[in-house]
């Protein structure tokens, strides 16, 4: 075990605006929202919040600019304790943003962004600087270059990784063999893949030796080298379940970032802790709500 644990976080940032509703709006149907929320998100930046959160320090390498919109999801990042080294400093484009609605009754999400199609990012100059002041490395898949050359500086360096598997994306298979750790959504479908189990002996056969894939409150599946088995999600009144993936990586990021060699006690154990995390974060309104309650 060490101490303070550092991540570095490479992926997507987004501005969110988020609105409660009673229902998901149809064609030309107009709703006055019960709250709103406008913060910093995307999947590599919730969970660098959230690794903060929990006392870790989390950089966060992505593209933000220097719009007004991008001031005030880096102001937000900044306010969560989260470094940002941003490598489109000088876009004058907006960001990218996410319009997002949850339904009050069930907490489900509908989310439209452009996600990272506006940026195609090259490597920084002191990547290898970023990748070896840190204990863990997370990717969610986007910026795909980007993430290729420093899952592969990370490798070199010894530095655990981690993927946040939200969907499949065209290139992931290039990642993987630089994962050391995998944790996919029930949505992330591999080539051939139907089932988790099956999604699970995909990873093992392109070199992921830890795997699980999450299934909202269903228990989570998991299997490693010298196992396998479920971890049981506990059981809340669903406010919202948006960024819920997004904090279940940032917290399971902080618990392996302390981790020396992982055995299937101490995955599932991580697992368990993180899964406790993201179940809290699902019973309030949007992605910050559950962080003032400790």
């Amino acid at each position: 075990m060490r101490g303070r644990p550092e991540g570095l976080f490479v992926g997507l940032c987004t501005l969110d605006v988020i609105q409660l509703v009673d229902h998901a709006p149809g064609p030309n149907e107009k709703l006055t929202a019960h709250q709103q929320v406008v913060a910093a998100g995307g999947p590599a930046a919730n969970a660098a919040a959230t690794f903060a959160h929990l006392g870790g320090a989390a950089t966060l390498l992505t593209a933000i600019g220097c719009h007004p919109l991008g001031a005030a999801v880096a102001t937000d990042l900044d306010r969560l304790g989260v470094t940002v080294a941003d490598l489109a400093a000088d876009s004058v484009e907006p960001p990218a943003v996410s319009s997002i609605v949850v339904t009050a009754s069930s907490g489900e999400r509908a989310v439209a962004s452009t996600n990272a199609t506006g940026y195609r990012l090259a490597p920084p100059d002191d990547l290898e600087a970023l990748v070896a002041a840190c204990d863990i490395v997370e990717f969610d898949g986007h910026h795909r270059e980007l993430a290729l050359t420093a899952a592969r500086a990370a490798r070199a360096a010894g530095r655990r990784t981690v993927l946040d598997g939200g969907s499949w994306k065209a290139g992931t298979e290039k990642l993987l063999p630089s994962i050391d750790v995998a944790v996919c959504s029930d949505d992330f479908h591999p080539p051939g893949t139907d089932t988790p189990t099956d999604t699970l002996r995909f990873l093992r056969a392109h070199g992921v030796g830890w795997s699980a894939v999450s299934r909202g409150g269903q228990p989570i599946v998991w299997a490693g080298p010298d196992g396998e088995g479920t971890v049981d999600v506990p059981a809340v009144r669903v406010a919202d379940t948006l960024g819920a993936g997004d904090v279940l990586h940032g917290a399971l990021a902080h618990r392996l970032a302390v981790q020396g060699d992982l055995t299937s006690e101490g995955f599932v154990e991580a697992l368990r802790g993180a899964a406790a995390v993201a179940s809290r974060a699902c019973a309030s309104f949007g992605t910050r709500a559950w962080m003032r309650g400790g």
